[in-house]
Parts: structure tokens; sequence; C-alpha cells
């Protein structure tokens, strides 16, 4: 990585323990390993809307015709 794109952050040492535990190859960096777990939520985040809106449009069908403003709360 160029060094102009490098930047030094603080993190417990707790952190750096967990970090170390999800390592999948041992010369992994731990860019790579907070860049896979962003990746990671950023999917189940994705999941999660698809099935939201799946529930939302069969609840729609159920309910008929109604009031869903309280769905989002759901």
């Amino acid at each position: 990585m160029p060094k102009s794109k490098v930047t030094t952050i603080q993190l417990d040492r707790s952190v750096v323990d967990a970090l170390k535990k999800l390592k999948i190859y041992r010369r992994e960096t731990y860019s790579e390993i907070i860049l896979n777990l962003i990746k990671s939520t950023e999917e189940t985040r994705e999941f999660e809307t698809f099935v939201q809106k799946a529930q939302e449009e069969r609840m729609k069908e159920l309910w008929g015709e109604g009031d869903y403003s309280g769905w989002e709360r759901a």
C-alpha cells in the first residue's frame, strides 16, 4: 500500500486479540480482516432488508387494505 494511503489507529489490546482470532491465514493483515467484517455486515444488512421487504409484502396480502404505518416498528 502506498504510504499516503495508510493511517495509524489505536485499538484496545482486546480488540487486537479478537482480530487475531479472525485471521483466515497467518499473514492476513488487520486491514483485510476489518474489510471482510465490513463486507459481511453489508451483506447481512442487505439480506435483512430483503427479508423484511418480503415479509412486508406478505403481511399486506394477509391484512388486506389497511394501515401499515406501524410495520417499520414491528
